[in-house]
């Protein structure tokens, strides 16, 4: 009797434990089970790197870098495995989604929009030609006075194949490009030291305001006098025209960049200098690229009315003899040589800075 009850008991503890114990999972199962799941997001195992530590009497700027590179290889560990678990094939379809309509479609819509901001420039320059040439064949303003268009055309077109205006660009164009780089030589570190230092911003912003009060112009008779006739006083008034919306862009630009972007290269450990080269000139270099444009166009400017006053061989002394032989044509030939030249180097400008922008 004992014996049959003692052979139930241990019957049914083997039934208890058969219906209790879980069913194994086979590995085909745990797959199943995790493709249907991905919804929810897999937890990154932790790291067991030891976190970085410094002698207790280390700033806390070095505190801060150590903890930020210490950081960067669990956090790189984490968001791999949460994109190799949550599947990669998503994230990559996303990805290339975004480059194909983000930088690509941007890039190809760049003509049309080009083409709609110069569409109205070149109706009203139409519309102006038309009427210059219906005053002038009129009769309503003297030749003398305003000849016509197809005459300067004319006139344009015999300059450009015998010559007559090729040899003096080129001076022109040296005197506008040495005197920009001038300009741009004292107004970019001159621009830095405004903006680093307070003291220095306080001592020269009153100084070179009232500069501006001064035309340029009014300083060639002093050029002459102290440089004398020739090239370097043309060079000279070319930068003096220059400093200013180069040294204004560079400030402006220095003092609108990103604080957090700031902070965070310090945090990181950047210095002054490698600050300045790996973050602050190259967010500010579009800034830097539109002073530079625009001074080049008053750098010509100073290069013709220099050529005036002080002499030389480019488009002023050339305007200054047609002037005073009254070929008003030819003074408009060359006005249009020279309009060309600085929308052709202020074209370049514009499109190296949409180019550094992008």
């Amino acid at each position: 009797m004992h014996a049959a009850c003692a052979l139930g008991a241990r019957r049914g503890l083997a039934t208890a434990h058969a219906v209790t114990r879980p069913a194994p999972v086979h590995v085909q199962d745990r797959e199943d089970f995790v493709s249907t799941d991905l919804g929810a997001p897999a937890a990154a195992t932790p790291s067991q790197d030891p976190p970085a530590t410094l002698p207790t009497g280390a700033p806390a700027h070095d505190r801060s870098s150590a903890a930020v590179r210490s950081a960067r290889p669990r956090a790189r560990g984490a968001a791999t495995g949460a994109t190799t678990t949550a599947g990669t094939v998503t994230a990559g379809a996303a990805t290339s989604g975004t480059a194909a309509t983000g930088p690509a479609a941007t890039r190809a819509a760049r003509p049309a929009a080009r083409r709609r901001r110069i569409l109205p420039a070149l109706v009203l320059g139409a519309v102006l030609v038309v009427v210059w040439e219906t005053v002038a064949r009129t009769g309503l303003v003297p030749a003398v006075f305003l000849p016509a268009p197809t005459a300067v055309a004319e006139r344009l077109a015999e300059d450009l194949t015998t010559g007559g205006l090729a040899r003096y660009v080129l001076p022109t164009l040296v005197e506008a490009v040495l005197g920009s780089a001038l300009g741009a030589a004292v107004a970019l570190p001159l621009g830095y030291l405004v903006f680093r230092s307070r003291h220095a911003s306080a001592a020269l912003e009153p100084y070179i305001a009232a500069s501006q009060a001064i035309p340029a112009v009014a300083l060639a008779p002093l050029l002459v006098l102290w440089l004398g006739y020739g090239l370097l006083p043309i060079v000279v008034l070319c930068a003096l025209l220059v400093f200013f919306p180069i040294l204004l862009a560079t400030v402006l630009g220095l003092r609108t960049l990103d604080p957090d972007v700031v902070a965070a290269a310090r945090l990181d450990g950047a210095g002054s200098w490698s600050l300045l080269r790996h973050v602050e000139l190259p967010l500010a270099w579009p800034s830097i690229l539109t002073g530079v444009r625009n001074g080049f166009t008053l750098s010509v400017t100073g290069a013709v009315v220099g050529e005036f006053v002080m002499g030389g061989h480019g488009l002023g002394m050339l305007l200054s003899a047609r002037g005073l032989a009254a070929d008003t044509t030819g003074i408009f030939s060359a006005l249009i040589v020279l309009c060309a030249l600085a929308m052709t180097i202020y074209g370049l400008l514009g499109a190296l800075e949409r180019r550094t922008a992008d």
